[in-house]
């Protein structure tokens, strides 16, 4: 509904600029071109007159020719400025990025500057871990399962377990 009451307003926009239009070239030529009244004319008044009117003509096809020329100009200016600018566009292609790999250091030092200066060693926050230790862990015990399930199961296997966390 919202789209044909806007079409709607559109057209009656559109008609009354047409007429506004005429209505404004029907000005001009009654200011610039008035009605002729040819009778009752000698023939060199009508002379006379036919001169006058061909001196306006002149002046209007001079003025004509001039806005030509520099329409044309323009146009020929546009075209040239736009062919430098897809050449210059052409003259510069983007190269294609590439993945870098940059350490921590090199980040912060482009971050900071090169005035501070800022380690920021990762590993040395990691925790050690042993070889020995995960080895003696998975060696530990490797029995059958059932019996293990069976000592644990009923309140003796629950006490174990207490007594074994404290």
């Amino acid at each position: 509904m919202l789209k044909s009451l806007m079409v709607a307003k559109a057209k009656d926009e559109l008609e009354q600029e047409l007429v506004d239009k005429e209505a404004e070239k029907e000005r001009y030529l009654a200011e610039n071109a008035p009605l002729l009244q040819t009778s009752g004319m000698s023939l060199a008044e009508l002379q006379e007159l036919c001169r006058e009117l061909h001196v306006k003509i002149d002046v209007v096809d001079e003025e004509r020719y001039d806005i030509e020329a520099k329409v044309l100009h323009n146009t020929r200016e546009i075209k040239d400025l736009n062919i430098k600018v897809l050449d210059l566009r052409g003259k510069f292609k983007r190269p294609t990025l590439r993945r870098v790999r940059v350490s921590a250091d090199a980040i912060l030092r482009s971050l900071l500057g090169s005035k501070h200066k800022v380690s920021m060693d990762l590993r040395a926050n990691l925790k050690s871990v042993k070889k020995e230790d995960t080895e003696k862990e998975k060696t530990v015990e490797v029995s059958d399962w059932r019996k293990n399930v069976e000592a644990m199961s009923g309140m003796e296997g629950r006490k174990k377990m207490f007594d074994a966390a404290q």
